[in-house]
């Protein structure tokens, strides 16, 4: 893997055959599971190979459900609780809710023109797409909430960044100097070469601070421009303060057999994905289950398993539960009588149940966010 030279704490890892990228300033909060992909440990084909995570890019689908299991089994998240942007380049952040769980994988989505998504609902999967353009991950640890943008050049001159930063003040009294923030993988200043009017429209947008470090006139007539620099200078601007935001090394283009990246490949090629859940941890919350590899009642049964071995941990905890089957049934029942307090259960057809039992309970399933 070829990396630039500057200091970064983002990390490649892998589980299962999967590998991925994390942030370390993300993980350290305790409060997010988050991942950016790689094009390996898939099951797609041909210039797709092998982790697209595209429904639009030619693939077939079922190859494409099975590389979003992959993936959430390596960081720790159920598909059924995937909420997938519809990225156009504008500067548009939704507030996601409980009910816009599984939108885009398990239901159509309701709306358009998205492009950064935020919320403060535990167990909703933010996913965003990427072939060269920038993601932009936030974390709230103080109102415990999280936000995730698509910052292409358009979306930079727009600065998506700040606006997502608005939306989560508006939404949930964030402050951006108690934000954790991370600039992801995708293209180097070194291979984006830009038109004049692109580099017009950031002379324009960010005056004395487009200097040569962040973009550059060559003798051909055009530039080179550093979207990381760029989106940097927007959330620091925004008062992400500069020890809580880490920046990527990682360039899409310059590591092609290892990540999509629409330049170099003349666009042929999958999707990236960035995903970014909370886990609801933290006080008063008990904590997360992984999904075992089981079905039907022996899933139940793991979970109620899992829920006895917490024992006493789990009293006067607020649980909220997600998924498929009748499981989560027997584990609100069990996670009851351990003391704690089943706050939501959330089916795949995006309906929200309470602790009174509203609800089909063929419909609840067993993962707690």
């Amino acid at each position: 893997m070829k990396k630039k030279e500057r200091d970064s704490r983002m990390e490649l890892r892998e589980d299962g055959g999967v590998p991925y990228f994390i942030f370390k300033n993300l993980e350290e909060t305790g409060l997010v599971r988050h991942g950016f992909s790689t094009r390996l440990g898939g099951v797609s084909e041909g210039y797709l190979a092998s982790m697209n995570l595209s429904f639009t890019r030619g693939d077939r689908e079922e190859n494409v459900r099975e590389n979003f299991r992959r993936m959430g089994r390596a960081i720790g998240f159920i598909p059924e609780n995937l909420v997938l942007s519809d990225q156009t380049h504008t500067d548009h952040v939704r507030l996601m809710t409980e009910a816009d769980r599984g939108k885009g994988y398990t239901k159509p989505l309701d709306y358009q023109d998205v492009d950064g998504m935020v919320t403060d609902v535990p167990g909703l999967v933010l996913t965003t797409f990427y072939a060269d353009c920038v993601p932009l991950y936030f974390v709230d640890p103080v109102h415990r909430a999280i936000g995730l943008s698509h910052s292409g050049w358009k979306g930079t001159v727009k600065r998506i960044g700040a606006v997502t930063l608005e939306k989560m003040s508006a939404a949930f009294g964030t402050r951006s100097e108690d934000v954790r923030a991370a600039i992801g993988p995708s293209i180097c200043q070194d291979c984006y070469e830009v038109s004049e009017d692109v580099a017009q429209a950031f002379m324009e947008e960010f005056g004395g601070a487009a200097d040569e470090r962040m973009l550059y006139r060559k003798e051909n007539g055009k530039y080179q421009l550093d979207l990381w620099r760029a989106n940097e200078q927007v959330l620091l601007e925004a008062g992400i303060l500069p020890e809580h935001l880490e920046v990527t090394n990682v360039c899409t283009c310059c590591n092609p057999d290892l990540l999509f990246s629409h330049r170099a490949t003349h666009g042929k090629r999958g999707n990236l994905a960035a995903f970014l859940m909370l886990t609801g941890k933290g006080p008063g919350w008990g904590g997360s289950l992984v999904r075992p590899e089981a079905t039907g009642y022996g899933t139940m049964y793991f979970a109620e398993a899992m829920l006895e071995e917490h024992g006493d941990s789990l009293k006067g905890k607020r649980i909220a539960l997600s998924g498929f089957g009748n499981v989560a049934w027997g584990a609100a029942m069990k996670a009851t009588g351990l003391g704690a307090k089943v706050v939501t259960i959330s089916g795949p057809d995006g309906y929200i149940y309470d602790e009174d039992g509203v609800g089909t309970p063929e419909k609840w399933a067993y993962m707690l966010a």
